[in-house]
């Protein structure tokens, strides 16, 4: 049996990785998909939950582009589709006019809070997996 390079192991941890983010990215959709939700959307309403406390509290959306997985396009897509759906609102910021403010709705925050607990399940349950795999190896 060859001995692996340190590229050869390299590559594998990081392959298993993005395999460890497939697969409990598609859980998450699976448990929120009854809600309307994807693991996209969950992950703005969540950053967005957790930088606002308060109803009407705004996030640039700027500074989610560097949070989440999706280009600025997609981002702006998928903030479009939520708004659509109700669970947030934009605004132009008045300082910068190219600049665009997100918040969460009162409808968005009631979904958030009733998804959290499937969201954080799913974590646990595919980090745990995760990790006993890791002690297996």
């Amino acid at each position: 049996m060859a001995v692996k390079t340190a590229d050869a192991r390299l590559e594998e941890r990081w392959r298993d990785i993005l395999a460890v983010h497939a697969r409990t990215m598609c859980e998450i959709d699976r448990a929120l998909h009854p809600h309307g939700l994807g693991a996209s959307d969950f992950e703005v309403l969540d950053i967005l939950a957790s930088e606002s406390s308060a109803e009407g509290d705004q996030c640039r959306v700027q500074n989610l582009v560097g949070r989440v997985h999706l280009s600025q396009s997609a981002l702006s897509r998928l903030i479009g589709r939520l708004e659509k759906d109700g669970l947030v609102e934009r605004s132009v910021c008045a300082e910068d006019r190219r600049g665009v403010w997100v918040a969460l709705t009162r409808k968005g925050r009631e979904l958030h809070a009733r998804v959290l607990p499937l969201q954080r399940a799913v974590l646990q349950r595919m980090l745990a997996e995760q990790e006993g795999s890791a002690a297996r190896s």
